[in-house]
């Protein structure tokens, strides 16, 4: 061995580090995935993408209808069922649901949630709180619900939907740059935890993707909007190869991992230039009105309705959106 390559020596490290960092391949075909807020936008297309390499697959959805028609467009057995992340017992539901018609859950993946993009002092509180309780603690009730059998059977994997907004301040949308920051730290600690118990724990952190909820906005310069079909081709090859921490693009990692070690003022100037404190300040509201309006559908009224007289209102049905 030349003298570089000996063990113990930095390029000896190297070398068995690189020969070490692609393990083989899992592969997906049996494995039950559950995903939340699947009917939609990245949650469908990530659906798509492990269903095709034959995973059975549990489309979650506030729009059950939806939820079950795109679940019936899928290869093998899939499902469709009715999921409000918010509501534990919906929740849990949905969950014994999935295991009573596919078999043990394998994988979660929490993605549902909403975007809120306003000025922070103008965002209403009903609507801040929805959206904390559908981005944050949504995932936390999931994984409450689906890690203990996981455990049971020493093995699983979830992985959790948060944004590059889990690593930068965006101005704009300040509630979801928090919810989304709690769900890279709250991986974080999960992790840790999960340790020697057999179940797997990913973050993934995707860039503004092309779906509904990127309505009237723009990545950015020099940064181009993520198509949801890559965030699913990221998922299959996160399940398959196992990491903690999934950019999409890749790319983005050493950008975010650049701007973590730069002081503040050098970090400001690096997100004036990529114009990361536009993305969510110039927004084309004309053409993110019917986003915004469904993404807000299941707020409480700011006072009670007054009883009806005659027959009840017809109650709105709420949509489940997805999160970049």
């Amino acid at each position: 061995m030349a003298r570089s390559q000996r063990p113990g020596s930095l390029m000896g490290v190297m070398a068995i580090s690189r020969r070490r960092s692609k393990p083989p391949r899992r592969p997906l075909t049996g494995r039950v995935v559950a995903i939340t807020g699947g009917a939609r936008g990245l949650g469908l297309a990530m659906a798509r993408a492990v269903a095709a390499r034959g995973a059975r697959v549990s489309i979650g959805d506030l729009d059950a209808e939806l939820a079950a028609a795109e679940a019936a467009k899928l290869p093998g057995d899939a499902a469709g069922l009715e999921l409000d992340v918010t509501d534990p017992d919906s929740f849990k539901r949905f969950l014994d649901a999935t295991e009573e018609r596919l078999g043990p859950l394998d994988v979660l993946v929490n993605n549902a949630g909403i975007m809120v993009v306003l000025p922070f002092l103008e965002a209403e509180e009903s609507l801040t709180r929805r959206e904390i309780d559908i981005n944050l603690h949504g995932v936390i009730t999931g994984m409450r619900l689906a890690l203990p059998g996981m455990q049971r059977r020493r093995t699983g994997h979830v992985v959790n939907i948060a944004s590059v907004a889990g690593k930068v301040g965006v101005p704009g949308e300040a509630v979801y740059v928090a919810t989304k920051h709690a769900v890279v730290g709250l991986s974080e600690a999960v992790r840790v935890e999960l340790r020697g118990t057999g179940v797997e724990l990913s973050v993934m952190m995707p860039g503004l993707a092309n779906t509904e909820l990127a309505s009237g906005m723009s990545a950015g310069r020099g940064v181009k909007i993520v198509e949801p079909q890559e965030v699913g081709t990221a998922l299959v090859d996160a399940l398959e190869r196992p990491r903690f921490e999934i950019y999409v693009p890749a790319s983005l990692s050493g950008l975010l991992r650049l701007a973590a070690v730069l002081p503040r003022a050098a970090r400001d100037a690096m997100n004036r230039f990529f114009q990361t404190d536009q993305i969510a300040t110039k927004v084309d509201k004309t053409a993110r009105a019917a986003y915004a309006a469904r993404a807000s559908s299941g707020m409480p009224p700011a006072e009670p309705p007054a009883p009806p007289s005659v027959e009840p209102e017809a109650q709105v049905t709420e949509v489940e959106v997805q999160p970049r």
